[in-house]
């Protein structure tokens, strides 16, 4: 039987609002939340709290999240080619790939790269997939 679940949420921690706020609306896409203290990032029905400057960490995690320990991958819905050059518009280096790799979905070509706080970013393409 299948547990009525998906996911909505994870948290991310940054160490500048602005900067990052930035990066993850101009380079991700991201719908920009302001929330009472800081911000939230959503892609569609899905949600990045973030904890950030001024935002007191969740009480109830053991070890909170720190700026650069995060690893998240987006997928990308083009050629992975497309995630490259829309890198390299932002000045933004691939540090690895592009690669084959295994996602949700499957398998797929992605790209790695690193948010401001150098937490592992991955574009996946899996119209690219071989």
């Amino acid at each position: 039987m299948a547990v009525p679940t998906k996911l909505d949420h994870c948290v991310i921690h940054v160490s500048d609002w602005v900067r990052s706020n930035k990066f993850y609306s101009e380079v991700l896409g991201a719908e920009l939340v302001q929330r009472p203290v800081g911000w939230a990032y959503r892609f569609g029905d899905k949600q990045l709290n973030v904890h950030g400057p001024g935002v007191k960490p969740a009480e109830v995690a053991r070890l909170p999240v720190q700026p650069g320990n995060s690893d998240l991958c987006f997928e990308w819905q083009g050629p992975i080619d497309s995630a490259i050059a829309h890198l390299k518009a932002h000045g933004i280096a691939v540090e690895r790939g592009p690669m084959q790799r295994f996602g949700a979905r499957g398998p797929g070509t992605s790209v790695y790269f690193r948010d401001p706080d150098g937490s592992l970013m991955e574009f996946m393409s899996y119209g690219d997939a071989k």
